[in-house]
């Protein structure tokens, strides 16, 4: 189940938009379980603390702050794939066989895998005398999982532990070693969710010796591909250079200054199956055996042969699960254009093909710069490494592994990000914009009032007189060190440059030096929020509001507006791995749905929550109605609640799922330059707002009214819709 990727079989992986620290805290034995976790106001940076504790485990949902943070996992699509579970199902039957036998689950989410192994238990004529205990750190998750397991009778079956499985200690809470493991605690990686630190544990301390386990093995694999739209999320020097507009984020010399984190990179890659060229033949990386104690690091070294001439941009790394001892049940994360277009005979998900999902992906490691050259039968060496969460590659033909660290005026940021910096018409834009904006001010002084080290640069180079005033809130003194690496090549003096660090309300006239602001710029861009939903960045608005004080009368604001857009589409692969559950694998699942914000078979017009995406990677999508305007933000008005409402007709036929929401910024005031965040951009992601129902339109005779209300106190954006 999805977790926190650094704790033993620990809590769903917190949502961007919403959690970025969770912590447990053990209270005296004598008091329930509480759990603290700390929600994030996206308009302020601000947060809070939630309390979750145990001392009303029969209520019949969580509370609505803990509704909207478990809607926000990906356990509703997992439990969508019928592949997996039907994969675990089979599996655990083979496996659970003796009447005897102790199961733990590690990481029960919902307990599915759970009453799994409880009802083959039953079937191998158990009769008490074998057990299943299972164990949830979340706290939210694990009273759900109570819920689930009375909904199905199965409460006096399952022991449910509200911990870490590293907490869990024979003869306390397990009255001896489990001989059975069962556990699903992988992500797009495989490792990333902590599997090698809990295995390691579990086996110590909680398992017999050469125990049964489901899965039974993972195994990674890798092809070198060639593409470009992989290539512009990666090598921004090469990009920027094209540009030709004279700013430098990656000056010569230090090209890597500002790059992509050296990391697999979660991505959908069937998306990019018209853009990918392989170069190699998809080739075996690791193995892990679960039923045995794995290594904490290990390392391979691999000879590819290049199958064709070219630039190998990327390696993409998919992995396949072998649920079962004897090898008949397979689990498969492989892009499907890898079997179409290789000759290898990879294992694959069993009983075929799997739907679209999004709880797993495939992942992208970058090669840097321009990429290793290939030439078709050339053997290349790579050196993969794994430690206990990652997995990791060099590509060299001399097989010489670089260990160089990254220095404190390294920034790294996301592929999205990165590409956006080298998209050409998006930097011109900008520097245009801002540009116009100074050359009717002889001495500006400008606040940069996001985390945007972009134009932290142009505004600096533009007009050598100016004084600027960087918040960069997020990356408060990487920021800084970065400015001053870059200082020099971009031709500024760091003595006009002024790194607060702060957020906008702690700044005042002395960091100023008393001069009024006649200038406020962002993209909108905050470091470390790149996951929110897009009206979220109207932090920038907010922060606009709370800088008034200290703007002069004539102040310009670049964007100086924001325009709320969104268009119908049919989202059938979305829709999918999001509709309500049911029957999962012969148990009840239907006290889930409200929890975990699940479309369709939903009281009256009551919808789901409006959840990011980035529509590109959302499998089938198809347009059904051109784009609408619903709200504007007026950023030289101070921030307050919007409303707004229109009559929608549709363009083409077919089944409406929702609509795709985002917010283009108008950078002028004539509305001449406009940034659109819309789904044709792949740098962005969009709100999606799934129906409580399909509906099948067409152009004839369709039509939908559909408003939207935005709290400027929460920064919640709610949407209604109705068909007429």
């Amino acid at each position: 189940m999805p977790r926190c990727p650094l704790l033993l079989g620990a809590a769903p992986r917190p949502p961007p938009a919403a959690l970025r620290l969770l912590l447990r805290r053990r209270m005296a034995s004598s008091e329930p379980a509480r759990a603290f976790q700390l929600r994030l106001n996206p308009l302020t940076g601000d947060s809070e603390w939630l309390v979750v504790d145990d001392a009303e485990p029969e209520a019949p949902a969580p509370p609505t702050q803990h509704r909207q943070l478990l809607a926000a996992t990906s356990y509703l699509d997992m439990l969508n794939d019928a592949a997996r579970n039907r994969a675990y199902r089979h599996a655990i039957d083979a496996t659970v066989t003796d009447p005897t036998s102790r199961v733990l689950d590690i990481g029960a989410g919902t307990g599915l895998l759970s009453m799994m192994a409880a009802r083959a238990l039953a079937a191998a004529g158990g009769d008490g005398r074998g057990s299943v205990s299972a164990c949830e750190a979340y706290l939210p998750m694990g009273k759900l999982t109570r819920r689930v397991l009375r909904a199905n009778g199965m409460e006096n079956k399952v022991k449910v532990f509200h911990k870490r499985s590293d907490e869990l200690r024979v003869g306390v809470e397990l009255d001896s070693r489990a001989d059975t493991m069962v556990s699903e605690i992988l992500d797009s990686e495989l490792l990333g969710e902590g599997l090698i630190p809990t295995l390691q544990h579990a086996h110590d301390e909680l398992l017999v010796k050469n125990p049964k386990s489901v899965p039974y093995r993972a195994t990674t694999y890798g092809v070198l591909v060639e593409s470009t739209s992989l290539w512009k999320m990666h090598d921004l020097h090469s990009n920027e250079a094209n540009a030709e507009d004279g700013v430098w984020l990656t000056p010569g010399g230090t090209e890597n200054i500002l790059s992509v984190k050296q990391q697999q990179h979660a991505m959908q890659c069937d998306a990019l199956a018209d853009e990918i060229r392989l170069l190699s033949e998809p080739f075996k990386v690791f193995e892990f055996d679960f039923w045995k104690r794995p290594d904490s690091h290990g390392e391979t070294k691999i000879e590819i042969r290049a199958t064709a001439d070219g630039h190998a941009h990327a390696i993409i790394s998919w992995w396949v699960l072998q649920l079962d001892a004897a090898g008949s049940v397979f689990y498969s994360t492989a892009p499907r254009w890898v079997r179409q277009l290789s000759g290898v005979d990879l294992p694959q998900c069993t009983n075929g093909m799997k739907d679209w999902c999004d709880h797993w992906k495939q992942c992208v490691w970058f090669i840097q710069g321009t990429g290793a050259p290939a030439k078709k039968d050339q053997n290349l060496s790579l050196r993969a490494s794994h430690g206990q969460t990652s997995i990791s590659y060099q590509l060299n033909m001399n097989d010489e592994v670089s260990s160089r660290s990254p220095k404190g005026d390294h920034l790294t940021l996301l592929p999205e990000r990165v590409g956006l910096y080298g998209d050409k018409d998006w930097r011109s834009a900008l520097i245009s914009v801002v540009r116009n904006a100074m050359s009717e001010r002889s001495s500006p002084t400008c606040i940069v009032a996001d985390d945007s080290v972009f134009l932290a640069l142009i505004v600096s180079s533009l007009l050598p007189s100016s004084k600027v005033i960087t918040m960069f809130p997020g990356l408060r003194d990487k920021g800084l060190n970065y400015l001053q690496a870059v200082a020099n090549a971009n031709n500024l003096s760091m003595d006009r440059i002024k790194v607060i660090g702060r957020k906008a309300p702690s700044l005042t006239m002395n960091d100023l030096q008393n001069e009024k602001v006649n200038l406020i710029v962002g993209e909108p861009f905050y470091h470390g929020s790149e996951g929110m939903l897009p009206w979220q960045n109207l932090r920038f608005w907010n922060e606009r509001t709370l800088l008034d004080p200290l703007l002069s009368e004539n102040a310009f604001t670049v964007p100086c507006k924001g325009i709320l857009r969104f268009c119908a589409m049919s989202l059938p692969d979305l829709w999918r791995s999001r509709c309500s559950l049911r029957d999962v694998e012969g148990f009840d699942h239907s006290v889930v749905n409200d929890t975990f914000g699940a479309c369709g078979d939903l009281p009256g017009e009551q919808q789901g929550p409006c959840l990011p995406y980035y529509v590109w990677q959302c499998g089938y999508t198809k347009k059904l109605s051109k784009v609408y305007s619903l709200m504007d933000f007026n950023f030289s008005e101070p921030i307050h609640s919007c409303f707004g409402k229109t009559k929608i007709e549709f363009a083409y036929d077919g089944i409406c799922h929702g609509f795709a929401v985002w917010i283009d910024w108008v950078l002028d005031e004539k509305s001449s330059t406009v940034i659109s965040t819309g789904p044709e951009s792949r740098y962005w992601k969009q709100g999606v707002q799934l129906l409580s129902r399909p509906v099948q339109v067409n152009p004839s005779n369709s039509v939908m009214h559909v408003e939207a209300r935005f709290d400027h106190d929460t920064g919640e954006l709610t949407f209604k819709s109705v068909l007429l």
